[in-house]
């Protein structure tokens, strides 16, 4: 079993880590945003260790989903070596805005 992936974010899901943020920073507490970002970066050290661990998205099997929290999903991709970050989404958006 292979660990150790190098995690790669695109554009696309850096904007929408910004937004995010954003939107925490101005509507939850200094505690909540915390949380919410250990939850992150636990879950992306799991993918970087065992990326086969979270399930296949509905909308594209070489898109897998990961549950950060239930307004937060996380969407990758598996490449050899790596792991390519496509959408942190948040579903208190419109799902015809998710893009991946």
């Amino acid at each position: 079993m292979k660990s150790g992936y190098k995690i790669l974010w695109t554009n696309h899901a850096i904007s929408e880590l910004k937004e995010t943020i954003d939107y925490l920073e101005n509507n939850w507490t200094e505690k909540k945003l915390r949380k919410f970002s250990a939850k992150l970066d636990h879950t992306i050290e799991l993918i970087s260790k065992t990326p086969e661990m979270f399930p296949n998205s509905l909308e594209k099997k070489e898109i897998r989903k990961a549950v950060i929290e239930k307004y937060n999903n996380l969407y990758y991709r598996i490449h050899k070596n790596s792991i390519e970050i496509i959408s942190l989404f948040s579903n208190r958006k419109k799902p015809s805005k998710k893009k991946i």
